[in-house]
């Protein structure tokens, strides 16, 4: 991917190396743990809990916000993800309001490295990357690229741009006021349904991140040979039920939070193929 000629943005604070603010205050590493398996076992996104348990140290103690170095980082892993950054928000500024009549407010990207706080809790590597609505932020520790080449086997700088653009679909998804929505419904209902509504949010999300490369492809020709096939064996890497398969040894579709491999795979395609932001309506679709 070429990526080298994209904007970068300044909508960047870079928080690698910074301590977690709050000492004693802050969850220890051992109650992340036990909540991330209680988590596993009973079907629940870990980061709810640890942001629940988080919200409620710091409403008991405090809260003590990180600040770090703002502006597009100048290592080379950091220049990529402003990039990236950057580009989405040149994509969807134009693409949100063509298609759906919405301005586009670009989110911001905390880079951090092991820990950090967010205005949804606690924020910890092993949780991956994720986006808080609350603050209108994403929150990625870079290592975890690293990861995805080792564990997942699924590398290459447009698999890391999904990774990115994915997050940022969250983003659109909250522009559009359909994850509010969709929140409030998942505390309504029990976990199952609450779990498959999850699915629908993250199929979504693959779907918008699909949107972005299509017209970024359309106005940059950025995509290398190769590049397609590497983005789709990462949304195929981190499939839910490759992912139970791989770490029990069973598969339970009632736990499913994010959807299968084939789902990922589609969706990030149909999004890809089509640009259209429409097309991305999980909601609606009578097939995920």
């Amino acid at each position: 991917m070429r990526w080298d000629d994209f904007r970068t943005s300044d909508n960047v604070e870079d928080r690698r190396g910074l301590p977690v603010p709050g000492g004693a205050r802050g969850l220890g590493i051992g109650t992340i743990i036990i909540l991330g398996l209680i988590g596993w076992a009973l079907g629940i996104d870990p980061r709810l809990l640890i942001g629940g348990a988080e919200m409620f140290q710091q409403q008991s103690g405090g809260y003590e916000q990180q600040q770090g170095k703002t502006g597009a980082p100048q290592d080379q892993m950091g220049r990529f993800a402003s990039a990236i950054l950057g580009n989405t928000e040149d994509v969807w500024k134009e693409t949100l309001p063509q298609q759906t009549n919405r301005q586009y407010q670009a989110p911001r990207l905390v880079i951090f490295s092991g820990a950090t706080r967010s205005a949804c809790g606690y924020a910890q590597s092993a949780m991956g990357p994720f986006y808080c609505p609350n603050d209108q932020t994403v929150y990625l520790d870079l290592s975890f690229f690293q990861d995805m080449q080792t564990r997942f086997r699924a590398g290459g700088d447009f698999a890391y741009a999904y990774v990115i653009a994915h997050e940022i679909g969250h983003h659109v998804e909250n522009q559009l006021g359909i994850l509010s929505r969709a929140q409030a419904r998942q505390r309504e209902v029990g976990q199952p349904e609450a779990n498959q509504i999850s699915v629908r949010i993250e199929l979504m999300a693959d779907c918008l991140a699909g949107v972005w490369a299509h017209h970024s492809q359309q106005r940059w020709n950025a995509l290398e040979e190769g590049d397609v096939e590497k983005a789709i064996a990462a949304a195929q890497a981190i499939g839910d039920d490759r992912l139970q398969r791989q770490t029990q040894g069973t598969v339970i579709p009632d736990s499913f939070t994010h959807g299968t491999s084939e789902q990922r795979t589609r969706w990030l395609m149909t999004g890809l193929k089509t640009g259209q932001v429409q097309a991305c309506d999980t909601f609606r679709a009578s097939k995920l």
